[in-house]
């Protein structure tokens, strides 16, 4: 009978790899500061932590949302500053300034001023068109084109917008004609075009125009709840109700009579009356009427001025809730973190001696196949 060492072997090599798996999981252990590395260590604790996970995922998505959030809805603030600058701007300079009976004798410095206002006219606009991140910040759902566009004349106001489902824009023209002795928007029916490119009738036209006004961009950002949306954060800010100084709610309950008036007296129809008003006296010299009606306006300015800040200060508080909500977020971050560390986290001495403690053991098993593989005289009985 031949005797042999492999049975000593195959035992010690069993024993070798079981002491390097144990050192292999120790050193993982200290790398990624987890306990456990499978349900089978702890399945009550695994279990537990990718709960955490879950949890933690959700809070860093929100957290990384929010700082894109922030910005469109500062760029919202800014643009309605302006808007609301530029209206107020029209009225102290250029109105106050007309008004004045030394200044509205010589036709050639009111038509200087009808030039200033077509210049603050296209300022507002410009403001209503602003992008953020190549997206229309007053566009509501629509992304693919700018709001609004103005003539040369600041006496007509294109309005294009895709709404949800549509494939092509819708067109909406407003012209700032003269009605008696007033002047005002009308919706111009033949350039008026919807998705499908048929005209629109002015009644149509202005029930879309509502329409945009009332679009909402409800986000989830840790705010609210879920099965509620209406008391999620609303991200949008339309063009037309930051125009106007009309919020979404007030929007919605409009009539289009009432809708018309509001657009007669936005930023931009008011400016545009007052363009349209110093047309009229430039061509009929007519001074009472004109000076009557520039008084009107300013007094209509004031008003739509203030509207306006009312929009600024609800993007005001919008910015606010969301400084509050993140750092919120980020509480819960950190909550999450240390929760983590004590249900999960391995304890870094512990784990250091258990690493060197299995880094010995595997030493000295290398050490000791040196002497196992020593030949032996029985090796060679037969």
């Amino acid at each position: 009978m031949r005797v042999t060492n492999a049975p000593m072997y195959r035992k010690y090599t069993t024993a070798v790899n079981d002491v390097h798996s144990k050192l292999n999981k120790a050193m993982n252990k200290i790398s990624s500061g987890a306990a456990y590395e499978a349900a089978a260590d702890n399945p009550l604790a695994y279990y537990q932590g990718k709960k955490m996970d879950h949890q933690y995922l959700d809070v860093e998505a929100k957290l990384q949302l929010m700082t894109d959030i922030q910005n469109r809805i500062h760029q919202q603030e800014l643009g309605a500053r302006t808007v609301q600058t530029t209206l107020s701007d029209a009225k102290n300079t250029e109105l106050l300034y007309v008004l004045n009976g030394t200044n509205n004798v010589d036709p050639t410095t009111v038509d200087t001023k009808r030039s200033a206002l077509i210049q603050k006219q296209q300022s507002a606009i410009n403001a209503l068109n602003a992008q953020y991140e190549g997206f229309y910040i007053y566009g509501g759902n629509d992304l693919s084109c700018a709001p609004f566009s103005m003539n040369a004349d600041g006496t007509s106001l294109t309005f294009k917008h895709t709404f949800p489902g549509d494939s092509q824009p819708t067109t909406i023209v407003l012209d700032m004609k003269k009605n008696g002795d007033q002047y005002g928007f009308e919706v111009n029916t033949t350039s008026s075009l919807d998705k499908n490119g048929q005209p629109l009738s002015s009644d149509d036209a202005l029930d879309l125009i509502r329409k945009s006004m009332t679009e909402r961009g409800y986000v989830d950002i840790g705010y609210g709840t879920i099965d509620d949306k209406t008391t999620l954060l609303d991200t949008f800010t339309g063009g037309f109700n930051v125009m106007t100084g009309v919020n979404v709610d007030k929007a919605a309950s409009l009539t289009n009579n009432e809708l018309l008036e509001a657009l007669n007296n936005s930023s931009v129809g008011l400016m545009g009356q007052a363009i349209a008003a110093t047309d009229t006296y430039l061509d009929d010299e007519d001074l009472t009427a004109y000076r009557s009606y520039l008084n009107q306006l300013s007094d209509k300015m004031t008003v739509t001025a203030h509207n306006i800040s009312t929009i600024y200060s609800d993007l005001g508080n919008k910015y606010s809730l969301i400084d509050d909500t993140e750092t919120r977020l980020k509480d819960v971050k950190y909550g999450l973190i240390e929760e983590y560390k004590d249900k999960l986290g391995a304890d870094p001495y512990e784990s250091i001696m258990e690493m060197f403690s299995y880094q010995y053991s595997y030493t000295a098993s290398l050490q000791l196949s040196s002497k196992l593989m020593e030949s032996s005289l029985f090796n060679f009985i037969s």
